[in-house]
C-alpha cells in the first residue's frame, strides 16, 4: 500500500484525519524520505496548523536540500503570513530546484507586488502567463502589473483577453476602466468598464468612486 498516494487522495477530499494517518504511516515506513514530510506539511497547512507545518517542511529540506516542493510549501506558509520577502526567497529556491508549472513564478511575482516592488514582479508574472496562458487569474494579475508600470498597450491586451473569456470579471472591468481613464481621452469606455465593475460587484467602492469622479469632471466641462 502506498501511504502517500492514499494520504493525497484523502487530502484532496478534505478528509484531513485520514490524510494525517496515511502520512504518519508513510513517514514511519520510510523516515528518510522527504516526500512524507512534505505531504504531512501540506495537510497541516490545510488545517491551519502553521507552526507544525513549518517544522515538517523544514525537516524535508534537511533530508533533501533540493526538495523543490518543500520550499514551495514553506513559501506558501510565509506568503499567507504576509512574510513576503521570506516567501519570495523560497519560491526562487523551488524554481531553482526544478518545480514545474506556473505557480511558483506567479507567487513570486505576487510577493514582489505585495512589497510594492512591481518592476521585480513583472518578469515572473510574465513567465507565469507564458507557462499558463489559459489561466485567467494569472493573465489578470499580469495585466494589473503592466497597468501599474504604465505599459498600457500590453495591459489592455491582457485585460481584454480575460474579459473575452469571462465577461463578468469585475476586477478586469475595473482595471480596464482605470486604464482608459489614465491613458486615453475615451471617458465613455472608462465609465462603461467602471460601471460594469460595480454592477457585477456592488461592494466595489473604488470603481464607483472613480466613476463618480469622472462623471463629475465631465459635467463640469459642459
Amino acid at each position: 500500500m502506498n501511504y502517500n498516494e492514499e494520504g493525497i487522495k484523502a487530502l484532496q477530499e478534505k478528509r484531513y484525519e485520514d490524510a494525517v494517518k496515511a502520512f504518519t504511516e508513510a513517514i514511519e515506513q520510510n523516515p528518510e524520505d522527504p516526500v512524507g514530510y512534505i505531504n504531512f506539511g501540506n495537510v497541516l497547512a490545510a488545517m491551519n496548523e502553521i507552526e507544525r507545518a513549518e517544522r515538517f517542511f523544514q525537516k524535508a529540506i534537511t533530508l533533501d536540500e533540493k526538495a523543490a516542493t518543500a520550499y514551495y510549501g514553506l513559501a506558501n506558509l510565509y506568503y499567507n503570513s504576509e512574510r513576503f520577502l521570506e516567501a519570495a526567497k523560497l519560491y526562487q529556491k523551488s524554481i531553482e530546484y526544478g518545480i514545474e508549472g506556473a505557480d511558483s513564478y506567479y507567487m513570486l511575482g505576487k510577493c514582489f507586488e505585495k512589497e510594492n516592488q512591481v518592476k521585480l514582479a513583472l518578469p515572473y508574472m510574465q513567465r507565469a502567463a507564458e507557462l499558463a496562458p489559459d489561466d485567467l487569474q494569472i493573465r489578470l494579475s499580469y495585466g494589473i502589473i503592466l497597468c501599474k508600470l504604465e505599459m498600457f498597450d500590453l495591459a489592455k491586451t491582457e485585460l481584454e483577453y480575460v474579459l473575452a473569456q469571462d465577461e463578468k470579471n469585475a476586477d478586469a472591468h475595473y482595471n480596464l476602466g482605470v486604464l482608459y481613464a489614465l491613458s486615453t481621452d475615451d471617458a465613455e469606455k472608462a465609465l462603461h468598464h467602471l460601471e460594469q465593475a460595480f454592477t457585477i460587484q456592488p461592494e466595489h467602492d473604488q470603481a464607483r468612486y472613480i466613476y463618480d469622479m469622472i462623471s463629475l469632471r465631465l459635467n463640469n466641462e459642459k
